[in-house]
């Protein structure tokens, strides 16, 4: 399955499983190599590939020992695994999950784990930041919990979903097209992968009833948000929008997604924003654009950026 997946990303090539290890700690996720026996390993078989593709991370991990990891904390990111060859068992607090070639998990943030590798073990790793699964939910008028959003620990068979497994299929060899490097052509594939996350993995984040959706006050009040997303609004602004009162205001954006309405324009500015940095080749100034968008305290709002896409704007800018 996914032979020479990401063959020109190596990284490394028969390679001490330590080296391995620390530059997963660095790019990939956070974990700890527990297998005592490979520290003191003179073997070096190990094989890594990683290449970001559309602001995801694409990895390919063969340790060629036996090993154990433990995972405490992703960060604020999520891992969709795939065994490629051999076996792989994640081990939660009260169950145990073993995969076999084709099959497949989502790996949530925030959730301990030990994970032991066969000696043959190969997995792809695709790592997906928080912000893209929360967009999504936002896009479908999901509810989120202040769990924040979690998908089952299911095992899914990869050649029982033909339309996923030539997705990832494609995807793995779009990134391993080394002329392949601009932002715009990824993009599509990225998120068609995403939305495939939500039908393949349950998770807590129901859809809005119908009912719901057709709530006029609303509906205007994020029909008025989009119409005027770079100018300065404030929530009574919003209440004589909608003629309701500043209180329902914020029960109406606690109800469906959580947040107030401060922080939901907030977000909304940075998406729109970092859309244009994204799609618009005539933006050379980072600064100028948040100006645009209101955002008048520069170092803050690098800060909420980082926070929200975990890099820069500047960053964004120069990988377009």
């Amino acid at each position: 399955m996914f032979t020479n997946a990401l063959s020109n990303a190596v990284i490394f090539n028969q390679a001490h499983p330590l080296e391995v290890s620390d530059y997963i700690n660095s790019h990939i996720g956070h974990h700890t190599l527990l297998s005592e026996s490979v520290k003191d390993s003179d073997e070096f078989c190990s094989q890594l590939k990683h290449r970001d593709f559309a602001e995801l991370g694409l990895s390919s991990i063969h340790y060629g020992n036996e090993v154990k990891i433990h995972c405490a904390d992703l960060n604020d990111i999520y891992h969709f695994q795939v065994v490629t060859h051999g076996q792989c068992c994640w081990q939660f607090e009260e169950e145990s999950l073993l995969l076999k070639p084709g099959q497949a998990l989502m790996m949530n943030p925030h959730e301990k784990m030990d994970i032991s590798y066969s000696a043959d073990c190969e997995k792809i790793i695709v790592k997906v930041p928080q912000a893209f699964i929360r967009d999504l939910c936002l896009e479908q008028n999901r509810v989120i919990s202040s769990a924040g959003i979690l998908f089952e620990r299911k095992v899914i068979e990869l050649d029982k979903s033909l339309g996923f497994l030539s997705l990832m299929g494609a995807i793995l060899h779009e990134a391993n097209d080394a002329e392949l490097d601009l932002l715009q052509m990824q993009l599509p594939y990225r998120d068609l992968l995403i939305r495939k996350l939500f039908q393949q993995f349950d998770n807590n984040t129901p859809a809005i009833l119908d009912s719901d959706l057709n709530d006029r006050n609303f509906n205007a009040l994020l029909k008025y948000i989009e119409e005027n997303i770079k100018e300065d609004i404030d929530v009574e602004e919003l209440a004589n929008v909608a003629h309701i009162s500043i209180r329902k205001v914020y029960n109406l954006f606690a109800k469906h997604y959580h947040i107030t309405p401060k922080v939901f324009i907030k977000q909304s500015k940075l998406k729109h924003l970092r859309k244009e940095i994204i799609m618009n080749s005539d933006i050379r100034n980072v600064t100028e654009i948040a100006l645009d968008y209101g955002f008048s305290h520069l170092g803050r709002f690098s800060s909420d950026y980082r926070k929200m896409f975990a890099e820069l704007p500047s960053e964004t800018l120069k990988r377009r």
